[in-house]
């Protein structure tokens, strides 16, 4: 038995409202918290990326014991830092894990930490007793008073795989499947994306429905067998779109039971954005911690992870015996009551900084806003360094 054994999330503390943004725009509000779903907005500062996000998740989950037994670090992203050294790399000194580890980053747009999934559960198989790192760590910009601006967030989750998990054991089979399409790309010399919105909805829907097809002749599993699916999100409302069409001939008390467990699947997303490669682990942490219990011990939990180019997979695990024990829902919440809610100008002002790209040594402060453990403190002859507070 492999899956999940910790796991955590982390966002910058600051955001912005939608409703404030909404009024800005001259848009009706109901367009972001209804249409889409969505209420607050994450915002990083210059001091946070894909490396001090990955690290803030990551760190509060492991000790001693984990630092010692994981020999992978897989980083999904598609907002690299660097175009050659992996923020894995990163990850793994700031972490303290031992040497003798292999840190990599995988880049397939929003499947990327998926990728990284299958890799540690397929190398704890092959290395009993040691553990594997998974981070998702991504930041999601689209541009100011752009179409796709309300959609932007930013932050990153971390699982820890390994024998006997604590919270989700994951099962064998999954099916995944592969097209080349332009739904979502960013080139290398661009640094927002460009995006085909209802191209994009589309082959999410498609991806779905076709995998689940092939997904039920493998398996011999239906969706009576689920309690809950957790889907990639973009934003709130993206996964409810491909659950309606398949539960058009499912028994209403089946269809009321999934739809419940989705909507509590959303809420961490409503109040982040997309944060690309973790929100599909960012729904499953918001599921456990909003069910209250009423999920039970071998409840079957169904995902499907989409990565915009286009991967798509679906997969399933079985919650574990007293999983309910080994969540951090009260860190979760406080860590998100906590934020800083920005002013329109602070939000623009933020947004728009941009890192030093000269020789020299250029110190990074945003102390009045960003208060995380792990921060991008200075770029020095273009190498990043990043502090730990005391």
């Amino acid at each position: 038995m492999i899956g999940i054994d910790k796991m955590n999330f982390f966002t910058p503390n600051t955001y912005i409202d939608l409703v404030t943004l909404a009024n800005k725009r001259g848009v009706d509000p109901n367009k972001f918290t209804i249409g889409i779903g969505q209420s607050k907005m994450a915002v990083p500062t210059i001091t946070q990326d894909t490396v001090s996000m990955g690290a803030n998740a990551a760190f509060p989950i492991l000790d001693k014991e984990d630092l010692e037994t994981i020999d992978l670090i897989v980083v999904g992203t598609e907002t690299g830092i660097d175009e050659s050294k992996s923020s894995a790399a990163f990850i793994h000194q700031l972490l303290n894990i031992h040497p003798f580890a292999k840190s990599v980053e995988v880049k397939q747009a929003c499947y990327g930490a998926t990728a990284g999934l299958m890799m540690a559960k397929d190398y704890i198989k092959a290395h009993p007793g040691r553990k594997a790192l998974v981070i998702g760590s991504d930041i999601s910009r689209y541009g100011l008073n752009t179409s796709g601006e309300v959609t932007q967030g930013a932050g990153a989750i971390a699982l820890l795989i390994s024998e006997n998990p604590r919270i989700l054991a994951l099962d064998d089979t999954s099916v995944a499947m592969t097209e080349s399409i332009f739904d979502f790309w960013r080139p290398n010399y661009r640094d927002t994306a460009i995006v085909d919105g209802k191209y994009s909805n589309e082959a999410y829907v498609n991806f779905f429905t076709t995998i689940w097809e092939e997904y039920k002749n493998r398996t011999n599993h239906s969706l009576s067998d689920f309690s809950a699916f957790c889907f990639h999100l973009p934003y709130s409302k993206m996964g409810r779109k491909a659950l309606l069409p398949v539960l058009e001939n499912e028994s209403e008390e089946l269809a009321t039971k999934l739809l419940k467990n989705y909507d509590l699947s959303t809420d961490y997303t409503k109040n982040i954005g997309n944060i690309y490669t973790g929100s599909l682990y960012l729904s499953l942490m918001s599921l456990l911690d909003h069910s209250d219990n009423t999920l039970k011990e071998n409840d079957l939990i169904g995902f499907f992870s989409y990565g915009s180019g286009a991967v798509g997979e679906i997969f399933s695990g079985r919650l574990v015996p007293g999983y309910e024990n080994f969540l951090m829902k009260e860190e979760h919440i406080a860590m998100l009551d906590e934020r800083y809610d920005l002013s329109i100008e602070e939000y623009e002002a933020i947004f728009n900084k941009e890192l030093p790209k000269t020789d020299g040594t250029h110190p990074l402060s945003e102390a009045k806003y960003d208060k995380s453990l792990f921060y991008l403190s200075s770029i020095t002859d273009h190498q990043r360094h990043y502090s730990q507070r005391q």
